[in-house]
């Protein structure tokens, strides 16, 4: 495999291995819900990450400059900011609890020396402004030092305030908040590529908003039924199109992709493009439609290709060809016999997530049992690593990780029917110009990079 191959394998010199760098979060086996992860996310340039859990807290994560005295050392991502973006509301109303929980997570590319993020529970959008400061103002005319205000009788001069260098202090501050928009809960925000606009969608609406104005949205999807029994398809999710700011696509619970242009028409009800994959009669079940439910799609940085995520595959489609998609990749195949009981646990609708690498070389999308999986475009290869604790030293090289689907089990193969549901990786990250990941696992963070790096 060329050097250029992100799915490594155990062979050849040129193969990319994957290695451990970092693990955030706590040891304990018993995991508080508010602290299990729910979205993860690179800024523009790598160098910050966020994740959101279900407390509604969120960290950033700052990468650390190369020092001289490890230059070989690519740097280590250490806390740089957390605060509280959401908390737990109630809909009076409604009566309906709104949980704190962050569902999405959006950078907007930077602009000046503060960074800007979009972040959404299932009812308000917030867009914070995270900001740092190592001066402080002094000599007041005014004002004490400790801040008690001066007599003015005995001010005779007036004094030149200066700029004393202080310890640095990263502030979180909301600048807009975006409420009262969604009768649904949010399942996706998208920042568009005009860095003015946004679109928010949830399960029956999807609306464009600006970045200044706060008081109003535009709808410009609404697949509302007149008669609520009527419904029969709902919207999973939906993202702008990374270099044509009219473009956008949304994914449905039915299996099928509408890309949509806002040139058309205010009202995008009528879409311009329709990708759906024509079902094989043979393989028809039960499960069908439920397996066949979009969980994600992702448009490649190119803007060429579209990558969506159902319940056992992952598929990339080319943006001029509706009839069916150009790659398909199995996750985990194997669950096919075991579909009965992930209904009857409803673990079959767990909502995974997938994004691409920097060059759209390649895919990552997570699993049970605390694996991922990547496939390499190129080569056609694919890989299953495992986020674990026992293979946290650093720099340990992550072994391949194999499941025996029947017969006779080899000593380095992992049964399905030992395989845990409960340790589940629905949200990763790439790094938009390098081979580090991001993964989720419960709560914990778990970072990895090429052995290269």
């Amino acid at each position: 495999m060329a050097g250029v191959g992100v799915v490594g394998g155990s062979g050849g010199a040129n193969d990319l291995q994957w290695c451990f760098s970092q693990v955030k979060g706590a040891l304990d086996e018993d995991v508080a819900e508010a602290d299990i992860i729910s979205t993860v996310e690179f800024n523009y340039s790598g160098d910050l990450l966020a994740t959101g859990d279900k407390g509604g807290r969120v960290v950033i994560f700052q990468r650390e400059q190369e020092s001289k005295n490890r230059p070989h050392h690519k740097g280590e991502y250490n806390v740089y900011s957390t605060f509280q973006s959401h908390e737990p509301e109630f809909d009076y109303l409604k009566s309906l609890e709104i949980e704190e929980k962050i569902n999405k997570i959006r950078w907007l590319p930077q602009q000046n020396a503060a960074h800007f993020l979009l972040s959404t529970n299932d009812k308000t959008i917030k867009l914070w402004k995270i900001s740092e400061r190592d001066k402080r103002a002094e000599g007041y005319n005014l004002k004490e030092e400790d801040g008690r205000y001066r007599n003015p009788v005995r001010i005779t001069t007036l004094r030149v305030p200066v700029l004393k260098p202080m310890d640095l202090m990263v502030e979180a501050s909301p600048r807009r908040i975006f409420a009262n928009a969604h009768t649904y809960h949010i399942n996706s925000i998208s920042v568009n590529s005009d860095n003015e606009t946004y679109l928010s969608a949830d399960d029956l609406r999807i609306n464009l908003w600006h970045l200044e104005i706060t008081d109003r949205s535009f709808n410009i999807v609404d697949i509302k039924p007149a008669n609520m029994e009527e419904l029969t398809e709902v919207i999973t999710a939906a993202e702008c199109h990374p270099h044509q700011c009219n473009v956008f696509a949304y994914s449905s619970s039915k299996g099928t992709i509408r890309l949509c242009d806002m040139r058309a028409g205010a009202l995008c009800d009528k879409h311009s493009k329709f990708f759906e994959e024509p079902e094989d009669p043979s393989s028809r079940s039960f499960f069908s439609e439920i397996i066949s439910s979009i969980s994600d799609v992702k448009f490649s940085h190119n803007g060429r290709y579209m990558m969506t995520r159902d319940y056992l595959s992952v598929k990339v489609w080319d943006v001029n060809m509706e009839t069916r998609p150009l790659e398909t990749y199995q996750v985990h195949e194997y669950l096919r016999s075991k579909l009965c009981s992930l209904y009857e646990n409803d673990c079959i609708f767990d909502k995974f997530e997938c994004c691409w690498n920097g060059s759209d070389s390649a895919i990552m999308t997570g699993s049970y049992n605390n694996f991922f999986r990547m496939f390499d475009r190129n080569t056609k290869r694919d890989i299953t690593l495992e986020a674990s604790r026992e293979s946290s030293k650093p720099r340990a090289i992550l072994k391949p990780r194999k499941v025996c689907t029947g017969g006779k089990r080899r000593k380095d193969e992992i049964s399905v029917d030992s395989l845990d549901f409960n340790k589940k990786i629905l949200h990763t990250a790439w790094h938009p110009k390098e081979n580090i990941i991001a993964v989720a696992a419960t709560n914990n963070l778990y970072i990895f990079q090429d052995k290269v790096n």
